[in-house]
This record gives structure tokens, sequence and C-alpha cells, in this order.
């Protein structure tokens, strides 16, 4: 026979969702509250029984954080072209580790993703209809900024000094000013990439590229995408530099040990 004071006990100590559920949203009247405005933050969510399985939530939430995380790097971006213009090096440079660790923690947090599995995944995507990565204001605004943030260097780094990209990097090569914004230039192209391909693969992971529903859709933008640089000078100097080397000690040099 059931011991009915154990199973009165256990019913009290059973998780009672709807009551967390309320907790987690909170009163909003605090003064942290007040200032994060969380009463809204956290209503920007599917309420809990709308969701269509249990990791809807999370796509959802990544997502969010994700166009937050652009806003951030946005907002930057024309503090840091502001201070390009006015020749600020170390604002410049102290401003791109932000826009680096925010970039950084945009790649990281996509593993929360290959959680799902791929029949969760559609699941979700029914709901989506046809919204895409694409779509998102973030990632549109920041294949608009590079430009500006472009001219703003080569106007006031280079032009202005007699400078070129071939110059700091080689001929006139001095580790000055101009060289390390132009490596910061390179990490936010690099890492803007790695946010690109990291998607990829997360788009291969849940729902694959073999798809006949796929065909000329966003995957497809997105590959194009992975191809294109924001600054090629910066990446192609590079190259020339190699061959230009490779000129002077051959191609094909002897072995170190000096055996064939």
């Amino acid at each position: 026979m059931v011991d009915l004071r154990t199973a009165y006990h256990a019913r009290r100590l059973a998780v009672n969702r709807e009551q967390f559920y309320a907790i987690m949203g909170g009163e909003g009247t605090l003064d942290y509250e007040l200032y994060l405005n969380t009463k809204t933050l956290l209503s920007c969510q599917l309420k809990y029984n709308e969701v269509c399985n249990a990791d809807e939530l999370q796509f959802q939430l990544v997502h969010q954080i994700e166009e937050l995380w652009m806003k951030l790097v946005a907002y930057t971006l024309l503090d840091i072209d502001e201070y390009l213009q006015q020749e600020n090096t170390n604002r410049v440079l102290t401003l791109f580790r932000r826009v680096h660790t925010t970039q950084k923690m945009m790649i990281e947090q996509l593993a929360l993703l290959e959680t799902m599995s791929p029949k969760e995944y559609q699941d979700i995507r029914k709901k989506l209809g046809n919204g895409s990565g694409q779509e998102s204001p973030g990632f549109r605004v920041l294949l608009k900024m590079y430009q500006p943030i472009w001219n703003s260097f080569k106007e006031h780094y280079l032009d202005k000094h007699g400078l070129s990209v071939e110059k700091i990097y080689d001929s006139e090569y001095s580790h000055g000013d101009a060289y390390i914004v132009a490596e910061a230039l390179v990490e936010f192209d690099e890492l803007f990439q790695k946010f690109r391909s990291e998607h990829m693969r997360l788009i291969h992971r849940t729902i694959g590229f073999g798809s006949k529903s796929l065909k000329g859709r966003p995957v497809e933008i997105l590959e194009d995408g992975m191809r294109h640089k924001f600054f090629p000078e910066l990446w192609e100097i590079r190259g020339h530099m190699t061959d230009k080397w490779g000129a002077e000690y051959g191609v094909k040099r002897d072995p170190l040990g000096g055996h064939h």
C-alpha cells in the first residue's frame, strides 16, 4: 500500500513548471530589472506553451542574442570610423578588440544549436516560413559598413601619409600605426568569414546541402558570401610578397639537410 504521506511529499517536491515559468519572467519592478527592461526583454520569446518542441526556445534565443551582438559590433564600428578619421590609433585598437571579442562569442554560441537533432530542427523550420539568416538586420548592416571603414583607413592612414598597403607591409615595413590598424581590419574580416563558415557547417549538420528544396536558395547565397573578402587588398599583399620573395630565393629550394 502506498504511503500517503510519502506520495504527498513527493508531489510537493516535484518541479512545478508553471511556477518556475512565472519566476523566470521576473516582476520587472527592481532597479536592475527596470534598467535592463527585463520585463520586455524576457517576453520577446515565444510563450512556453507555444514552442513546437523543447529546443525552440534555445533556437530563438541564440538568434536573438546574435542580433544583439551584431548591433553592438555595428555601433562600435561607427565609433571606430570616427577615430580612424582622427588617427586615434589607441582608441581604434581598443574598440577593435571589443569587436573581435564579440565576433568570437558569436561564433562560439553557434555550438549551442548543434545540440539539436535534425528532426527537432525540421519542426522549428516549419514555423520559419521562407525566413533565413540573410534577412537578419544585423547581418545586412555589417555587410554595408566595411566600405566606409576601409575608406577612412585608406584616406587617413595611407593616402595622407604617402603610404600604400605594399609599403606598410613590405618595402617600408616598420610595424607602425597603419600596419597594426590594417591587421585589426584583417582580424575583423577573418572572424566574419569564420562566422559565415561555422554557420554553413551548422546548416550542413542540421538540414544538409543536398536537399532539392534548398536549390537556388540561401545556402548558395551563403556559399558565395564565404568567398567574399571585405578588404581584399590586405589579403592579396601577402601573396604578392610571397611571390616576390620566391623570385629571389627560388620557388624550389634545396633542402636544409642538403639531401635531395
